[in-house]
C-alpha cells in the first residue's frame, strides 16, 4: 500500500474530502471550521503553516494540520499538529506516521526543534499513535474550567 500513496500539499479541491474524513470520526459538522482553516493553512502559502493531505490513487484518505506557534504561554518557538486524521479503512498502514515524519520535516525547516500536540485522554487510539512518534509529556499542563 505504501506505493500507492503520497504526501502532498492541501489544495483547494481537497476540501469536501477533508470534511468527510472528519465527518467519519464525529458526530457533529464543522463545515464553517474547514473553511476557514483552508482559507488560513491552503490559501496563505507560508512556511509556518502545514497542511497535508494523504491520497491513494488521488483520492483523500487522511491529512495533517500543523504551525509554529511562539510564545504562547511562554514557550520558544515550537511546532504544534492539531488536526490529525487518517480513514479507518486504511488505518495501521503507516500512512500517520508518513504525514507524521513530513510534518515534522516541514517544521524544523521552519526553524523549530520541538513538536507538540494536545489529545483527548480518552482517545486511546490518537495517545497511542502519538506516544509511538515518539511524543511524551512536555513540560506544559493543560488546566480547564467549565464555567457554565
Amino acid at each position: 500500500m505504501d506505493q500507492q500513496i503520497s504526501i502532498e500539499d492541501a489544495v483547494q479541491g481537497d476540501l469536501e474530502a477533508v470534511i468527510a474524513l472528519d465527518r467519519a470520526g464525529l458526530k457533529e459538522d464543522k463545515i464553517g471550521y474547514w473553511r476557514g482553516v483552508f482559507q488560513r493553512y491552503v490559501e496563505s502559502g507560508r512556511d509556518d503553516r502545514v497542511f497535508l493531505v494523504a491520497k491513494q490513487g488521488g483520492t483523500p484518505v487522511g491529512f495533517i494540520i500543523g504551525e509554529v506557534r511562539a510564545w504562547e504561554f511562554g514557550s520558544p518557538p515550537c511546532g504544534w499538529v492539531f488536526a490529525l486524521t487518517v480513514s479507518p479503512s486504511v488505518r495501521e498502514g503507516g500512512i500517520g506516521k508518513r504525514m507524521f515524519d513530513e510534518i515534522c520535516q516541514r517544521l524544523k525547516k521552519a526553524g523549530v526543534s520541538t513538536v507538540r500536540t494536545m489529545v483527548d485522554i480518552d482517545s486511546k487510539l490518537t495517545l497511542s499513535f502519538f506516544r509511538g512518534m515518539g511524543m511524551r509529556t512536555g513540560r506544559y499542563i493543560e488546566l480547564e474550567k467549565q464555567i457554565d
